[in-house]
């Protein structure tokens, strides 16, 4: 499965526009991340771990991290992954359920599929130390 994952990632990348452009460049993943911050409030599974949480900071600092690995210009200066989510116990549901709202959040604004797992497949390298594992 990892060989086809990887054959079907190449042949798309080669053929597509960079990852940083199909998700609106930095403002169009500003407008991600604004709508992602209103699905995870209407969220009960996850809305309480984001109480008292410094919405502007989070926006900018997640905004300039999906950016960034979107390879676009932005540079993340926030705290490491691991360190954020030290004293968080996330469990699996909870990190599905934030991912569950960021494909939503793509899917609003009209970011394509292949995009959308592109973005997801730079993310997964995060979830050991987003899960503390």
């Amino acid at each position: 499965m990892t060989g086809l994952m990887t054959g079907c990632q190449t042949s798309t990348t080669s053929q597509s526009p960079d990852l940083y452009d199909q998700l609106g460049q930095r403002s169009g993943i500003a407008v991600i991340v604004e709508d992602l911050l209103f699905l995870i409030v209407d969220d009960g599974r996850i809305n309480q771990s984001f109480r008292g949480v410094n919405v502007e900071q989070f926006h900018r600092l997640l905004t300039d991290q999906l950016c960034e690995l979107s390879g676009g210009p932005c540079h993340y200066t926030g705290r490491s992954m691991r360190e954020l989510h030290a004293d968080m116990a996330i469990t699996d549901t909870q990190f599905n359920a934030l991912t569950e709202n960021l494909i939503l959040a793509m899917e609003q604004n009209r970011v394509p599929t292949g995009a959308q797992n592109r973005l997801l497949r730079k993310l997964i390298p995060l979830y050991p130390d987003i899960r503390n594992l």
